[in-house]
């Protein structure tokens, strides 16, 4: 397929386009990635996104979907080559789709309240939270892994992908706040997988840097703090 029918609107720094990323590259589908501008949204991604006009949307043809999870998903469904991102199994699938919602819904939104409290107290209740969160995942991991290397089993999923998405940025919060959160100790099996997913060939070049992460960060902080 021309790399000119498959289209990402999107930025760099956003762990939603970064999962559109690795789904393309697993299933090794070219695409033009469209850098959209902090703070400001382009004509293309209104007109593509008019319901919640945000990032990410791929545009495949003449045929925009957004939302990131829904997009991994028609990427599955569409391009059979490569690894198969969602199991097979319907109960597996179900559970992988309930533990994406679970990251969406719980996980992400409490790695972006401890990056914003600024009070120890708070703080330290919030970093509570995640790591039961986190040990959640460990357990999950034990479960959907089923002994090998991925959420998916041999290969990257669709769990692997919602989760993996945003360690970037959960490593980003560990600095930002000086609270250890993906803990070898304690989470084991999470850490080992953490470093494979991150060297793995779909995603080293898509996953941010750390420190180029972290300094969109204390931009995104000293706006905040502005308003």
């Amino acid at each position: 397929m021309a790399m000119s029918d498959v289209k990402l609107l999107g930025a760099w720094p956003s762990p939603f386009v970064n999962r559109v990323q690795i789904a393309l590259n697993l299933k090794s589908v070219d695409y033009e990635l469209i850098e959209e501008n902090f703070g400001t949204k382009s004509e293309l991604l209104l007109k593509s996104n008019p319901v919640h006009k945000k990032i990410p949307v791929l545009i495949h043809g003449d045929k925009p979907i957004s939302e990131s999870l829904i997009i991994v998903q028609y990427i599955d469904e569409l391009w059979t080559s490569g690894p198969t991102l969602l199991p097979s199994d319907p109960y597996d699938r179900a559970m992988a789709r309930f533990w994406a919602a679970y990251i969406d819904d719980k996980l992400f939104p409490t790695i972006k309240e401890l990056r914003s409290t600024e009070a120890e107290e708070a703080k330290a209740a919030i970093a509570q939270r995640m790591t039961e969160g986190l040990v959640l995942l460990e357990e999950t991991f034990a479960k959907c892994s089923k002994g090998k290397g991925f959420f998916g089993g041999d290969d990257i999923g669709y769990l692997d992908i919602a989760f993996g998405s945003g360690l970037a940025w959960l490593r980003v919060v560990e600095m930002m706040t000086d609270v250890k959160l993906l803990d070898e100790a304690k989470m084991p099996g999470l850490f080992g997988w953490a470093e494979r997913f991150c060297s793995h060939g779909a995603v080293k070049d898509v996953v941010p840097e750390t420190e180029k992460l972290f300094n969109v960060a204390k931009m995104i902080t000293a706006i905040a703090k502005a308003q």
